[in-house]
């Protein structure tokens, strides 16, 4: 049957991907070790501040190359679980959900609880589906939010921004900051030391990835001249399903992975969506991302390790 190419149907056809991220902060430089190497460490070794980054989780998608995106966060959450020396925190950069339905979200919300570590979200386009246009994922993890859902936070000396770039977004479009936000986002840097370290998170890359898919925020240059004056920022992101890095000056951008399933590399077929890869393959693609940070210009080690 023929359906008409409207926006909840452009998203179903599409394939979406992110990772888990394990970080440690310490006196304001950040690092990370693989969720294998923790699990092998000894908690003397173990730095004093750890987050993740879980990212598109697309919980309710169930077609190929995974015919159920619960299976793989689960499997993805339990090796955060297992780790010995638990992350202070989570934080999910979006597509939390498939299609934004109330169960979706109830069925993430159970399975990241298993890990036992607060968790921070960012909605992704597909967490916007609903009647209310995000009215779903704002009473849920909402409260306390300015505007259209964003918010910082302090923890152990790190600052954090969790930034909504979708609230706009048209299918193939680019993703939007926004004027309010934008203001918003002035007066919360204003008066920091500029050697606090920064993370920001959101949804759609803050760089142009690749502007003929959208992958990118048409304003993001905005915000990166009001972070301009710090020293370490990092940036992370979802959306894109792959990982890629780019570094300016003292701000460097991360991509994540999915626990769901991959999407091609830019320019590499008609347009994003799901890439499938054979059943016994789909765990090679899907899992776990470490990152090594040091303040400043210093190279970042990147190191995935997969579910399989």
């Amino acid at each position: 049957m023929n359906q008409p190419l409207n926006r909840r149907f452009f998203l179903e056809c599409m394939g979406w991907t992110g990772t888990g991220l394990l970080w440690t902060v310490s006196g304001g430089v950040a690092s990370s070790i693989t969720l294998d190497e923790a699990t092998a460490a000894t908690a003397a070794k173990a730095k004093p501040f750890t987050f993740l980054q879980i990212s598109d989780s697309h919980i309710g998608f169930n077609k190929d190359p995974n015919p159920d995106a619960r299976v793989t966060f689960r499997e993805a959450v339990a090796k955060i679980g297992a780790l010995p020396v638990k992350p202070d925190l989570i934080l999910h950069t979006g597509d939390i959900t498939q299609l934004s339905k109330a169960g979706e979200f109830d069925d993430a919300d159970q399975i990241l609880k298993e890990a036992g570590i607060p968790a921070f979200h960012v909605p992704g386009e597909h967490d916007m589906l609903d009647e209310g246009q995000g009215k779903l994922y704002l009473d849920r993890y909402g409260q306390g939010t300015q505007g259209d859902g964003w918010y910082s936070f302090d923890h152990s000396g790190v600052h954090f921004v969790g930034l909504i770039t979708v609230k706009t977004l048209k299918a193939g479009g680019m993703g939007s900051l926004g004027a309010d936000q934008l203001d918003w986002l002035k007066k919360d840097l204003a008066g920091r030391p500029s050697s606090q370290p920064i993370v920001v998170f959101t949804h759609m890359p803050m760089w142009i990835a690749y502007q003929p898919w959208g992958w990118g925020t048409d304003d993001a240059d905005q915000a990166m001249a009001l972070l301009a004056r710090f020293g370490s920022v990092t940036v992370l992101n979802g959306h894109i399903h792959q990982v890629m890095q780019k570094v300016e000056g003292n701000v460097a951008f991360h991509t994540a992975r999915s626990t769901a399933f991959p999407q091609p590399a830019p320019g590499t077929a008609p347009g994003p969506g799901p890439m499938k890869v054979p059943a016994d393959a789909l765990r090679s693609v899907l899992g776990v991302r470490s990152v090594s940070l040091v303040r400043g210009q210093k190279a970042l080690a990147v190191v995935d390790t997969p579910l399989a």
